[in-house]
């Protein structure tokens, strides 16, 4: 039996494609990817952007003209997210590990942020960044 909104491998990126979840609120549809603002991290601003194509764990399955898609637009919601928290760096992890799915972790760092803990932020100040990145991202 597959999961509630899960693609017919099981994979929950696979399936619907939801504007808000327990994990975040969609600031962005691009070709290849969607991106949602976390509700749970460190330091406001970190978005996690998942592939839209087919099922693959790792960026090394993409075909080149994919790949390239793919980190363009990681990148442009990188540089929204600097335009928007003027972090002094953003953190890039690509991973597929958990549920198999290639997706990629911007996470914002900040000089006070290296013993911090994630935390739930405020839904009115959640709802506020997630606006403002919408902005910088249409």
């Amino acid at each position: 039996m597959r999961a509630e909104g899960a693609g017919e491998d099981g994979c929950r990126w696979c399936g619907d494609r939801r504007d808000e979840d327990e994990f975040g609120l969609r600031v962005w549809s691009g070709r290849v990817t969607d991106a949602y603002l976390s509700r749970r991290a460190v330091t406001r601003g970190c978005v996690f952007v998942v592939w839209r194509g087919r099922h693959i764990g790792e960026p090394i399955d993409l075909s080149p003209i994919e790949s390239d898609l793919y980190h363009r637009e990681v990148l442009t919601v990188a540089r929204a997210i600097r335009d928007c928290f003027r972090p002094p760096a953003i953190d890039y992890l690509t991973r597929g590990d958990r549920g198999a799915h290639l997706h990629t972790h911007l996470a914002v760092r900040r000089p006070d942020d290296t013993e911090a803990e994630a935390r739930l932020f405020s839904e009115e100040i959640w709802r506020a960044d997630a606006a403002a990145l919408k902005v910088l991202l249409h």
